[in-house]
């Protein structure tokens, strides 16, 4: 299993396990809470098939790679991405994040400049600045976060159930955009992150990336479902598409959190149209 070490803990290695498979551009696909690589599925075959190179990797605490009890913040987490795209020497590379995974996304280009990347894709985004404060009345009140983090104190089982209903907007959505088979399979990769990993990512939900946002010039696509109950649209995607220089904003109607699942031929189609895949296109 290949790895990267982006720190140490103590007497052991903090390793990023991450996938890189195919040959040509390089995207790297980075991905949502609390979730690792492998929700990347419907995706990442699509873009091997039209002749992309595709990493995915987990973030610190999720999925394969290690779980410290630190570093969940997203200075951290644009660095381990650094470390990544540095050590793979990635260059001309496409970057796509989803939900918490845009993070990464927005704090690395607004840190680390984009002379390894030529475009981006936001997902869901987090950006710009989810915590309703004075100067940001948008937001989401804090009382809610707070309450996330009791909830997974109490029975972090029995709130990935409830956060796998928002992500799916289960109770109108089963059957039709995901099946119990698929809801389970989500439920058990988020049972198996870290628990502080868990507790600790919802601070990081709360940065403000606004200052991030001019340093972004490359081309950016934002895509997300209008009936996103886990990042409100309004909120995130709907704000930021007026943030960006250079960007466009797709919005799939009627459509949840989780597009990268129950909406993968749209997504695919509008990612491909965006990074110019010419054997997608033919097809």
């Amino acid at each position: 299993m290949p790895f990267v070490t982006v720190g140490t803990e103590n007497s052991a290695p903090i390793d990023l396990y991450y996938e890189d498979h195919g040959s040509g551009q390089p995207i790297v696909l980075i991905h949502g809470f609390p979730f690792n690589g492998a929700t990347w599925e419907k995706m990442a075959n699509p873009l091997l098939a039209a002749g992309y190179r595709v990493i995915t990797y987990d973030r610190r605490g999720f999925g394969n790679s290690a779980q410290p009890a630190f570093g969940y913040d997203y200075n951290t987490f644009a660095a381990d991405l650094d470390v990544l795209m540095t050590e793979l020497d990635l260059r001309n590379a496409i970057l796509i994040g989803h939900s918490m995974g845009t993070g990464e996304v927005t704090r690395y280009l607004g840190a680390y400049g984009s002379d390894r990347v030529d475009r981006a894709v936001l997902m869901a985004p987090l950006a710009p600045f989810l915590l309703k404060t004075a100067d940001n009345p948008e937001g989401v009140d804090k009382s809610l976060f707070d309450g996330f983090q009791k909830a997974i104190i109490q029975d972090r089982f029995a709130y990935l159930t409830q956060f796998c209903d928002a992500f799916f907007n289960y109770s109108e959505n089963k059957g039709r955009w995901v099946s119990e088979e698929a809801y389970r399979a989500h439920w058990q990769i988020g049972a198996q992150a870290s628990a502080k990993g868990t507790h600790d990512s919802v601070d990081a939900w709360q940065t403000d990336f606004r200052g991030d946002l001019p340093n972004i010039t490359i081309p950016v696509l934002i895509i997300q479902g209008d009936k996103d109950n886990v990042l409100p649209y309004p909120a995130t995607g709907q704000r930021l598409q007026h943030m960006l220089p250079n960007c466009q904003m797709i919005t799939l109607k009627g459509a949840p959190h989780g597009t990268p699942w129950t909406h993968p031929t749209e997504v695919n189609q509008a990612i491909m149209e965006f990074i110019g895949a010419p054997k997608m296109a033919r097809a």
